[in-house]
């Protein structure tokens, strides 16, 4: 920290712009994350407090440049960190990463004053999110659920629900096993296409009376994955 407030502390970059022309370009920053964030709520699940920040960052980033005298080393190191602050304390998405770098850079063009390219990137990236979206690009297969099942320890999982398989579903798939409860426990992630939707509760209950009556969450593959990088 010592060694950073020194790096600013030392600038001697003349100042070059008025305080109309921050009050401008934060301006116009803030104009284009309001267009950055109903891009991101418009484009699939959202946060209403990510949204609402998705508008100031721009801004922010614009202003924190500007502050250290045009120093671009310096104040791309502090807005870097910054940006990692709300990483930190929760998991954010590969696409909740991907807008705070899409509002970086446009507060970084705005504070350099080329704001006609800030518009031209903020429309350019927006339209490509919006046809990745409107094209289902990379979605999963609506059909396609995924099925979590806990089971104890003793139990064999490599073929335990195959029979209840092979009546439920036209397919299925084993993706992923991991132990819980301090190892008393496994839970067996599953990629199944049912035969019948209709017939899903009725699946879950075969289920239910195989694995002892313990946890079993089936849902669509968006809403049970964790989104990763």
């Amino acid at each position: 920290m010592e060694s950073i407030l020194s790096a600013i502390q030392s600038t001697n970059v003349e100042t070059t712009f008025t305080i109309a022309d921050a009050l401008m370009d934060a301006g116009l920053a803030a104009i284009l994350g309001l267009i950055i964030s109903f891009t991101y709520i418009k484009t699939g699940k959202n946060s209403k407090n990510f949204a609402r920040t998705l508008i100031i960052l721009p801004s922010l980033v614009c202003l924190v440049m500007l502050a250290v005298n045009g120093n671009f080393g310096t104040s791309l190191a502090v807005v870097g960190a910054f940006s990692l602050v709300r990483f930190r304390s929760l998991q954010g998405s590969s696409r909740d990463i991907g807008f705070i770098f899409f509002t970086m850079t446009v507060g970084i063009i705005c504070a350099i004053g080329e704001l006609p390219l800030a518009l031209l990137v903020t429309a350019f990236i927006c339209a490509i999110h919006m046809v990745l979206y409107y094209t289902n690009f990379a979605a999963n297969d609506v059909d396609e659920k995924d099925l979590r099942v806990t089971i104890p320890e003793n139990l064999d999982y490599s073929d335990i629900f195959d029979d209840i398989f092979e009546k439920y579903t036209k397919s299925h798939k084993q993706v992923a096993v991991k132990t819980t409860n301090m190892g008393s426990m496994y839970e067996i992630n599953y990629r199944v296409k049912l035969n019948d939707e209709k017939q899903e509760k009725s699946f879950i209950d075969e289920i239910r009376m195989r694995n002892g009556n313990l946890t079993v969450v089936c849902g669509r593959c968006d809403m049970n994955e964790a989104e990763e990088l």
